[in-house]
Order: C-alpha cells, then structure tokens, then sequence
C-alpha cells in the first residue's frame, strides 16, 4: 500500500493510536469520543469505517473543521455529534463512550485543579469496560532539560510551556480511578526537546 493511500485511509493518525487498531483493541461499531478534537486528525478512519464518532473541542474553528470533515467522510452522523464546549462542562452523559480519546490536550492544563478536573470529566464519559486513551506531555526523560515556571507547568526546551505530568501522578490517578492498566507506559522523548507519554487504561465493570 502506498503512503498517499495509507493517508487517505488513515489521515494523521497518532502511530499509538493506529497501534491500539492493528491490536484489535478498537472495532467497528464502537463509540468513540474525541475529547480535544482538533481539526479531527484521529479520526479519519474512524469515520470511513462507519464508527459512531462524536468529538468535543472548545476551539470553535477545531469543532467546525471536524463537524465540515464528518460531513465529507461520514454524511450519515448528525452534525450535532460534534459540540463546541469546555471538556469540563461537556454535555455528554456518563459512561457515553466505549473508547474515550484525548490526545495532547491534557498539558495545556492551568494548573493541578485544572488537570484533574479535565482528566475526571474525560473518564466521566468512559463506559465500564471501555478504553480510555491518552497521550499528553510528560517530565520522564527530560527531567534535567525542563525549567518549572510554577507547580507542574515547566518550559520546555522546544519553547513551549506545559503542564507536565510523571509516572507517579499517573499511577495515582490510575489508583483514583480503580482503572486496569491496559499497557505500560509508553513515552518518546524527540531529541530532547519534549517528551510525549502515552497512557492507556481500562474502566472497571
């Protein structure tokens, strides 16, 4: 298969994310819902293999491109799957989704309250049983590469500021949760710039 066609059948999907397909961790018929959408670059696929996608963003012009995207990809779906709304004040109901994913949205928290708050409402609308997905920038790796601006907010070497997270913040909100480890932590520090982390977890029956 060629690289334009695997982009067609894929659009920019997250390679983690692609990894958790080819497991057979994700198939179709699931409801996904894409907490942080973005321009919708995770959910190519999802859409032409006719799952039940819904997404969130509270950027306006990303909840649009998404909803325009759908339309072309996924006619069927209502419009109205895609809102434009605070992931902490989302109106989706609780246990909505089987696989709940939130890619590079949880760094931009403000501060602890503010992490926690966006990382309980996106397991609020996780099914039992289901998947929660997760990749979100990380300390591990970098430790002595990161400046701290104040709490877990540090500037990073690429120029960015984030809130970062560790392998112990995770595990203790994994705890929280009573949530089954579905892999182990799975983080990629690129050329020392930043370090991406990729957690995943299951939601108890």
């Amino acid at each position: 298969m060629s690289a334009s066609s695997l982009i067609e059948q894929f659009g920019q999907i997250d390679i983690y994310l692609f990894d958790q397909i080819l497991r057979g961790r994700i198939t179709p018929g699931m409801r996904i819902l894409d907490v942080g959408c973005g321009g919708g670059r995770n959910l190519v696929y999802f859409l032409q293999q006719g799952f039940e996608v819904f997404a969130v963003d509270v950027d306006p012009y990303a909840a649009s491109n998404t909803r325009q995207l759908a339309a072309i990809l996924a006619p069927h779906l209502p419009a109205t799957n895609f809102h434009c709304e605070l992931i902490e004040a989302m109106s989706f109901p609780d246990s909505f989704a089987v696989l709940v994913l939130s890619s590079a949205v949880l760094h931009f928290a403000r501060n602890d309250a503010h992490f926690a708050t966006l990382l309980r409402a996106s397991w609020r609308v996780l099914s039992p049983g289901g998947l929660f997905f997760c990749r979100l920038a990380s300390s591990i790796g970098i430790e002595h590469q990161i400046h701290q601006i104040e709490g877990r907010r540090f500037l990073l070497p690429d120029g960015s500021e984030r809130y970062l997270v560790d392998e112990l913040l995770l595990q203790q909100f994994a705890t929280e949760f009573n949530a089954e480890w579905a892999d182990p932590l799975k983080t990629t520090v690129v050329q020392n710039q930043r370090s991406m982390t990729t957690w995943v977890l299951r939601k108890p029956f």
